[in-house]
């Protein structure tokens, strides 16, 4: 008859087991972003990164359940607005809080937030890719916090082929082929938001 002790025992080893047979596989993203080669825009932009995108983490199971990817890549978005933005703005600064920006003296104020991350993995779609889709809330306020513009961007990457790719190299690079995307993107159409246009226009009659 088995005691508590034993059970308590059994119980532990079968966990010990489980967790050992799920195994996690964690990536950190990395990559390198070229600067626009664009007119400057004459303003000072605040740039505000929430702790939400700086730690962004965003987490794949297989199709058994046995492994999990782990994949942050927080930091490779900052690294693309900040290669980004000080080609788009004549200054540049980069906030600790949204509260700092009156003192900083920005013209608006810029933050970023991440809505939804997928990634189409080989061993799932039977393609001979790795796939990222990411979807981007861009907000973009006055000094005091004031609304100028809220608006969506959606971004893409794929790896030619995943031939002599291993599994972490393939969702890097389709991380990064998005964000590159999302740089062009973001470049081309910012002046075309609406409210973006007119808030320029105003910056401008000042």
């Amino acid at each position: 008859m088995a005691t508590p002790k034993m059970l308590r025992t059994l119980t532990g080893l079968c966990l010990f087991l489980a967790l050992s047979a799920c195994g996690v596989n964690s990536l950190v993203v990395e990559g390198s972003y070229p600067s626009p080669n664009i007119r400057q825009i004459p303003l000072t932009l605040g740039v505000y990164y929430d702790e939400e995108l700086r730690d962004f983490t965003y987490v794949e199971y297989s199709e058994t359940g046995k492994e999990e990817y782990r994949i942050a890549s927080g930091q490779t978005h900052m690294q693309l607005f900040n290669s980004v933005l000080p080609a788009m703005f004549e200054k540049v600064v980069v906030l600790d809080d949204l509260a700092s920006a009156p003192a900083q003296q920005v013209d608006a104020v810029f933050a970023p937030r991440i809505e939804e991350f997928q990634l189409a993995l080989p061993q799932k779609t039977h393609l001979d890719a790795y796939e990222v889709w990411v979807k981007y809330n861009m907000r973009l306020l006055g000094p005091g916090g004031e609304y100028i513009a809220d608006w969506v961007l959606t971004s893409y990457g794929k790896t030619p082929t995943e031939t002599l790719r291993s599994v972490e190299a393939g969702i890097n690079d389709a991380t990064v082929g998005a964000l590159r995307d999302l740089g062009s993107n973001f470049t081309l159409t910012f002046g075309t938001v609406p409210e973006v246009r007119d808030w320029l226009a105003s910056q401008q009659q000042q």
